[in-house]
């Protein structure tokens, strides 16, 4: 815990771009948690909820979708903790990459989600 705190106050003094996809991740999931909530209809008993093999949608019940917001959870709160270790591990070039492949992907849970709920 102790090399942790020390690279945190790295990075907020020497890293800020790196601090700045940090904080942009974690606003990022918490958009996708709060968009998740919103756009979920529980009064609906059958909603769209994935995709099929053939490019068709998948029916099934509101509380599957509940993945979303434990990605977003998962994404923006858990890949700051290993960027942190990335970073003491490998450097500033490394991390920024994964950082930017981890927005990457909540972006893309912005874009299933949206098009699951538009579908329903």
């Amino acid at each position: 815990m102790k090399d942790y705190k020390e690279d945190l106050k790295k990075i907020y003094t020497t890293e800020r771009l790196m601090l700045v996809f940090m904080i942009v991740n974690l606003l990022a999931s918490v958009a996708l948690t709060v968009f998740c909530l919103v756009r979920v209809n529980p009064s609906s008993s059958i909603i769209k909820v994935g995709y099929g093999d053939i490019g068709g949608y998948r029916d099934g019940s509101w509380t599957d979708l509940i993945a979303f917001p434990l990605l977003a959870i998962l994404l923006g709160i858990m890949h700051n903790f290993i960027a942190v270790r990335i970073y003491h591990k490998r450097g500033a070039g490394m991390t920024k990459f994964f950082l930017t492949t981890t927005l990457v992907l909540i972006l893309g849970a912005f874009i299933v989600l949206a098009r699951l709920t538009q579908e329903g």
